[in-house]
Formats: C-alpha cells, sequence, structure tokens
C-alpha cells in the first residue's frame, strides 16, 4: 500500500475529507516553499501537490502561472525540487506529490524521474498533459515502484475515457470541476456533484475535487460528494501577496485551518 493509499484508507476509517493544498516550488524561493509545507502540515493538510515550475504551462490560470515565472526567475531548476522533497520528507509524515508537465518527465526518463522523485521522499506524481493514449508505460513504471499515478479527469470527459484514465491511475483521480484554467470562482457548475457521483461508482480510487476552489463554503459542499478537495490558486495568491515570508506562511495557515475545519479534515 503507497503512502498514498494508506492516507486515504486511514480517512475514510476517521470519517474525514481530505485537504490537499497546492504551492510553487520556489515561489518566490524554496525557503518560502519550505516554510508553507510546514505550515500546511501541521494546519492539517492530509496530501500536498507541489507544482514544478514550467515555462508553458497547459491548464494553468494566471496566478499559478505567474507563480511559475516568478520561481524560474529566481532561479529554480528541476534538481531544487528533489532537494526540497529531501528536505521535508524526513520531517513530515504527509505525502507530497510533484504536479508537473509530461514533458519534463519525459526529458528526464519516465524510469529515472519516478527513481528520483521516490528517492526525495514523492509519493506520486500529477501529469495534468499526460494523454490517456500515452499513458500506458508511465501507469506500469509507476506501478512497479509504487508510486502513484495521478491523472485528471475534466466535466468534458467522455465516460467511456473517464474510466479508461481510472483504470491507468493509483492513488487518487483528479476531478476538474470547470472546463478552462484554473482560478478562484464563486460558482461551481451545475451538474458537478452528479458527475463526480457517476465516476465514484465506476472505481474504487478515491476522488479528489479541484480547480476554483477559493472559499472554506464551497471546499464543504465539494467534500460532502468527494473524498478531498485540492485548493491551489487561492493559496499562491496569498503567497504572491504577503509582503514577507512569515506573513505569507501565517495567511495560508489561517486560510488552511478554514478549509479543514469546513471540510471535516481534522478531528
Amino acid at each position: 500500500m503507497s503512502a498514498i493509499d494508506q492516507t486515504f484508507a486511514d480517512l475514510r476509517r476517521q470519517g474525514r475529507k481530505a485537504f490537499l493544498p497546492f504551492v510553487t516550488a520556489g515561489d518566490p524561493d524554496l525557503e518560502t516553499t519550505t516554510e508553507v509545507i510546514r505550515a500546511l502540515a501541521r494546519c492539517g493538510a492530509s496530501i500536498t501537490e507541489i507544482g514544478v515550475p514550467y515555462s508553458d504551462p497547459i491548464a494553468d490560470g494566471p496566478v499559478i502561472q505567474a507563480s511559475y515565472q516568478r520561481a524560474l526567475q529566481n532561479g529554480f531548476r528541476l534538481p531544487q525540487l528533489f532537494d526540497l522533497g529531501t528536505r521535508l520528507s524526513t520531517e513530515l509524515t504527509m505525502p507530497m506529490v510533484t504536479m508537473t508537465s509530461y514533458s519534463i518527465i519525459h526529458r528526464t526518463g519516465m524510469s529515472r524521474y519516478v527513481e528520483l522523485a521516490q528517492a526525495a521522499g514523492y509519493a506520486g506524481a500529477i501529469v495534468p498533459d499526460l494523454l490517456v493514449e500515452e499513458a500506458e508505460s508511465l501507469a506500469a513504471v509507476c506501478r512497479q515502484a509504487d508510486f502513484s499515478l495521478i491523472q485528471l479527469v475534466t466535466p468534458t470527459t467522455p465516460r467511456e475515457r473517464q474510466v479508461r484514465i481510472a483504470e491507468l491511475s493509483s492513488g487518487f483521480l483528479y476531478f476538474v470541476s470547470v472546463t478552462g484554467i484554473t482560478g478562484e470562482r464563486s460558482q461551481m457548475p451545475p451538474g458537478l456533484l452528479d458527475n463526480v457521483a457517476w465516476l465514484r461508482e465506476q472505481t474504487e480510487l478515491p476522488i479528489c475535487i479541484g480547480f476554483g476552489i477559493s472559499s472554506a463554503e464551497t471546499a464543504k459542499t465539494l467534500a460532502e460528494a468527494a473524498d478531498g478537495v485540492i485548493v491551489g490558486s487561492a493559496i499562491v495568491r496569498r503567497i504572491a501577496q504577503a509582503d514577507s515570508r512569515q506573513a505569507a506562511v501565517d495567511s495560508v495557515a489561517e486560510f488552511a485551518r478554514e478549509i479543514v475545519a469546513a471540510i471535516g479534515g481534522t478531528d
């Protein structure tokens, strides 16, 4: 059983839902990223997603795109992702996963990327631009290493394709709440909860909803239909708006506590 499988098994046994925050590695620097992740763990995060800055993001909205640019301009390079994981995994029990473009994995080499990430303490990878037609090879590598391969399902994904994505995924499924790019939204689309309910009948994998969650109220509503909620832009924006590292940590921690309390993510 992988670390992610164990986390969801523990949450289900306790009747709790998962809070999965997203932060960009190296935004604005690795020290801030490190302190923010530590704070998220203290505030009850279940699994943290760490975005790998990339010059050509696929589905990221302006807030996360800007964070990637800041990190790259400040000198972030891929080896620092593994350094970050190594530093944090020795002190945290919370699993961490990378969120990365398939082009980075392909350039590194599938087996090599999984080997490096796992050695650094990462439990899996979210690969938003991996097509299901091209996923079998990476899924096999991840399965052999007991390294979770988390893939995305969108509102417009045909149902037959959703089932195939689920078959080639492990850890959990990332259900995209809206069509389009990441970013905070005040309303979720009609039919979302019905679509998630249908998918839950097709797979035993936990389903977590992301894209657009900007408040504790929205998180609470979505958590009732899913196994967890993913919050990215609302956290990244708080880091960007802070005037110091400590202010960023404090702002993210306050917001994280609100989300965890709303979804029943802690005792």
